[in-house]
């Protein structure tokens, strides 16, 4: 049966759906109403939840999902429980989990490393019952731009923002006895930050 653990670390709660030492379904927001309706839209309505546990196991989940979502490096791994998805659900989650902190990569790119289409990829993204320990705040545009994201694109960007590091040029990395190419973040806040210069240039234009 699977169980559920909520608890608000500084100012966001974080929750986990787990059985065992597995993790189901990971969530994150401003309240435990949102956590916990984040949790049950991402197991399947015939999964039944066994009440609240205070676990260990969970404790340390909640932990790492702060520290993901502050943009540190984590060494914890942890069992995903991810039969309930589609096989190509399964395998551009694999390679999501693999792109690390400070680097982001292309729904193209990953379309490549996995097979499908970009916009398949993006559709698996937007479902992805495991954010953020699979990282799908990590893909974006061939143009550096966002994309799509669940939680907002604000959101997504504070990620990527904590997540900077610095990296002066891209990498590979084997995903599926492939190569996927990730870019530092930085390549994306420089993007948006001419969007953006542009905007006001052009709107002065017009005043």
């Amino acid at each position: 049966m699977v169980s559920t653990y909520t608890e608000k670390v500084g100012d966001v709660w974080f929750g986990v759906a787990f059985e065992g030492e597995s993790i189901y379904a990971t969530s994150f927001a401003s309240s435990e109403k949102d956590v916990l309706r984040g949790l049950r839209e991402s197991i399947p309505s015939r999964v039944p939840l066994a009440p609240s546990q205070k676990t260990e196991f969970a404790r340390r989940v909640v932990a790492t999902l702060k520290d993901i979502y502050d943009g540190k490096e984590v060494s914890q791994e942890f069992s995903l429980a991810m039969r309930r998805l589609s096989k190509y659900a399964e395998k551009v989650l694999e390679a999501i989990c693999k792109v690390p902190p400070g680097y982001v990569a292309f729904y193209g790119e990953v379309a490549k490393a996995v097979g499908g289409a970009p916009r398949a990829v993006g559709q698996v993204m937007a479902s992805n019952p495991l954010a953020p320990i699979c990282p799908c705040h990590r893909v974006v545009k061939s143009d550096f731009t966002l994309g799509g994201y669940g939680g907002g694109l604000s959101v997504k960007l504070e990620f990527l923002r904590r997540e900077g590091r610095g990296y002066p040029s891209k990498r590979e990395i084997p995903v599926n006895g492939k190569s996927l190419q990730v870019y530092p973040v930085e390549f994306v806040l420089q993007r948006l930050e001419a969007c953006k210069r542009l905007t006001h240039f052009k709107r002065k234009q017009i005043i």
